[in-house]
């Protein structure tokens, strides 16, 4: 039987362990990028992430490309594991419940009803 906390959706970037990013880092990164002072390098040291995931950000066609090039090659099967896709679940699972017995997820839904 699934988790209550299951059907719940995470609607807070903050609490959501999957978002690397918020929308106002994604801001900030373009911003410091167009000034010319900062390094692609730079800027993933300073964020905590790959360089790629800036690059993504900076220069949108490249994660097009590479979501295209990802659907054809998964095609025949490549990128996917079972088991690590069971543990990612389950952490993910895990940590919804553990925001559920907080109450975080709860208080989020009742002030999204009221607005």
């Amino acid at each position: 039987m699934p988790r209550k906390s299951d059907s719940i959706p995470i609607n807070n970037a903050k609490l959501d362990k999957r978002v690397k990013l918020t929308d106002e880092s994604r801001q900030q990164i373009k911003e410091e990028y167009e000034t010319g002072d900062i390094s692609i390098h730079s800027l993933s040291k300073k964020y905590k992430v790959s360089r790629r995931t800036i690059q993504f950000i900076l220069f949108p066609d490249r994660l097009d490309k590479a979501k295209e090039q990802f659907a054809e090659r998964r095609k025949d099967g490549r990128y996917y594991d079972k088991d690590k896709h069971r543990e990612y679940t389950k952490q993910h699972r895990d940590h919804k419940k553990e925001l559920w017995n907080k109450g975080l997820l709860e208080k989020e839904n009742n002030d999204l009803e009221r607005e």
